[in-house]
């Protein structure tokens, strides 16, 4: 089952009509320009007009919003595209994949969207749109989520991954991210491989 949800996260099926949104969920300065790239091509395509990322300063391995709004701009994303979510809970001083998937399908829960494709370094994707499942089943079920992995970088080059703590290739850090599913799942931090396979089914 994890192979099916792996293929589907990294192969989505994302509607041509517009979404409301595209979710950059927090990378290391080592991943962040797929993150990047992948969003001003997505602009670029007319499926959105918005890129949301966590309005935060630094912390975590995530550069922070400001260093992220210069850094789109540079590609040509403008200050008004770009939208900073508001973390929860508000006074955090970490930031984890569970916090930012929560933080953004509240944000859209309160900005009445009905769809958001979220998007994170090609390694993580899957884990991050399971994460994102999770928060929509558990805060605003009614939400279509859709995966749409960040440009895929080179996998035999070294990158500092995981709140800034990991350090491996980007090849190295695929069985890490397969544990964590695993073990934040048994942690109740994550739905189970069939009930986000489910959500799936039910939102095609």
């Amino acid at each position: 089952m994890i192979e099916e949800l792996i293929i589907r996260a990294l192969c989505d099926t994302i509607p041509d009509e517009p979404v409301d949104g595209l979710f950059l969920f927090g990378q290391t300065e080592d991943n962040q320009q797929a993150a990047f790239e992948t969003a001003h091509q997505f602009l670029q395509s007319g499926r959105s007009d918005k890129v949301l990322c966590l309005g935060t300063k630094a912390m975590s391995g995530y550069p922070g919003f400001e260093v992220w709004k210069k850094e789109m701009k540079k590609l040509g994303i403008g200050e008004e595209q770009l939208i900073p979510v508001p973390p929860v809970p508000a006074d955090t001083d970490l930031l984890h994949t569970l916090i930012e998937a929560t933080s953004a399908v509240r944000y859209a829960k309160e900005q009445g969207f009905k769809s958001l494709v979220v998007t994170a370094a090609p390694f993580q994707q899957p884990r991050a749109f399971m994460t994102a499942i999770t928060a929509a089943l558990r805060e605003f079920p009614e939400l279509y989520l859709y995966s749409l992995p960040g440009k895929a970088m080179p996998w035999q080059e070294e990158v500092t991954h995981s709140q800034g703590k990991l350090e491996d290739t980007r090849a190295g850090l695929i069985a890490g991210e397969m544990e964590r599913i695993r073990c934040y799942h048994e942690q109740n931090d994550l739905i189970s491989v069939q009930e986000a396979l489910n959500y799936l089914n039910r939102r095609d």
